[in-house]
């Protein structure tokens, strides 16, 4: 037997999750392995369990899948699932692989799980080379500079710009950029968004209680409360 595909569909609506269950299940390669319900529900499920796709409606209360994108940039491949077209941007913008409008035909479903097959089968052939140390460069005052992914504490916005609270470093460095941006570029599950202002490196929590995180350079954090729950399954 192949590869098999491991699937969570997230929708609010039972129906959805009849259709796409039933696409699925004309698959060989694809398992109908969870369901979630709520945005809030599959949070918990992303930080528990692991999936190799998801398929994500946008339309859902308290959690959208727009919002969940955003709280999630590392989570699985992502196929977006909706009755709306006016998201399709946004949806490509966080690296959805694909954006099917409900209800959804067998051949546009087919079509979007190809591109899982021929992405997964990219991403087998880049295990097969030696891994290397992750380093972020920035251009700071017309010069590059370089930092070991591993050396970051944490990340603050503010305005335009961010400040980068890096290890041996008495003051932060500060660059150009949005923590979203900055969030989809590092591509490590330890790096998460816990305030709209703040991405912190979880490596680097000293303690951790209620609604703030001190981390090892005794920088206090503030933890929003939508972003709470990402924490919460770090810990």
């Amino acid at each position: 037997m192949g590869i098999i595909y491991r699937c969570l569909i997230i929708d609010d609506e039972s129906p959805a999750h009849r259709a796409l269950a039933s696409h699925i299940s004309k698959f060989d390669f694809l398992e109908h392995t969870a369901s979630a319900f709520s945005g809030r529900q599959a949070l918990q499920m992303l930080n528990e369990f692991e999936y190799d796709v998801i398929f994500l409606d946008i339309n859902m209360p308290v959690i959208s899948g727009v919002d969940l994108m955003e709280l999630q940039p590392n989570r699985p491949l992502t196929i977006v699932t909706t009755a709306y077209s006016d998201y399709a941007l946004t949806a490509f913008k966080h690296q959805a692989i694909d954006y099917l409008l409900k209800p959804i035909s067998l051949e546009d479903f087919t079509r979007a799980v190809e591109k899982l097959r021929v992405y997964y089968a990219g991403y087998e052939l880049s295990k097969e080379k030696p891994a290397e140390s992750k380093i972020l460069t920035f251009k700071i005052s017309g010069d590059n500079h370089s930092f070991a992914l591993d050396t970051i504490i944490c990340i603050e916005s503010f305005g335009h710009y961010l400040k980068l609270h890096v290890e041996d470093n008495k003051t932060p460095v500060v660059i150009y950029g949005t923590l979203l941006n900055l969030l989809s570029e590092i591509e490590d599950p330890d790096f998460i968004r816990v305030h709209r202002s703040f991405i912190i490196n979880t490596k680097k929590i000293k303690s951790y209680k209620q609604n703030l995180v001190v981390l090892n350079n005794e920088k206090t954090v503030p933890v929003g409360r939508k972003y709470k729950i990402l924490l919460d399954g770090n810990n």
